[in-house]
């Protein structure tokens, strides 16, 4: 190798190792997100799902699924109709990268028991996983806020929300009122 290609090799090198410790910027369709999900995918309003620490590929399909139609949301839907696949992931993996932060909720500790009883009766951790952290296509619950996971559970049972493979309908249908407020407390506690 000459001189000039040793150099040359070594500004490649360089470069690659400063742009490996360069904190990477969120992609341009995040500014949009940031709105209701803050940049870093930690939302502060109650109703609108913290996304940080999601799956990738959990975060990529619900966006597909608003995209087409088989989950619909009044701001969410229009918000993914115009993203290119690549856009969703480039989306997907940044908010799959944050940390989640505390949402501020304090649980009921009487109704964060029955909670996790119920979670415990009804196998929350055969698909959610130990600590309710998700996998693949399952999102991350603990931490979530209390009033989104109200929404989830209750659209679930009602038939509003399907795009789950038929699972969460099923897990929802033999829960009521209190044990979706119960579980709602221990998830957010978490």
């Amino acid at each position: 190798m000459t001189r000039a290609g040793r150099w040359q090799v070594a500004a490649a090198a360089l470069a690659a190792a400063s742009a490996l410790a360069q904190p990477a910027a969120p992609p341009a369709k995040a500014q949009t997100c940031a709105a209701c999900h803050g940049i870093d995918g930690n939302s502060t309003t109650p109703l609108t799902p913290v996304l940080a620490g999601q799956t990738s590929r959990y975060l990529y399909l619900q966006l597909r699924d608003f995209q087409d139609g088989r989950r619909s949301n009044e701001l969410m839907s229009p918000m993914a109709a115009g993203l290119t696949r690549d856009e969703m992931r480039e989306l997907a993996d940044w908010f799959a990268k944050q940390t989640p932060k505390p949402t501020g909720f304090r649980p009921d500790p009487e109704k964060a028991r029955l909670g996790k009883l119920k979670a415990d009766e009804t196998l929350c951790t055969m698909c959610h996983l130990g600590g309710f952290a998700g996998q693949n296509e399952i999102p991350r619950v603990a931490g979530q806020h209390h009033d989104y996971i109200v929404k989830q559970l209750t659209d679930f049972k009602q038939g509003k929300r399907t795009n789950d493979a038929g699972n969460m309908t099923s897990v929802s249908r033999n829960l009521d009122e209190k044990d979706i407020e119960n579980l709602a407390n221990y998830l957010a506690g978490l």
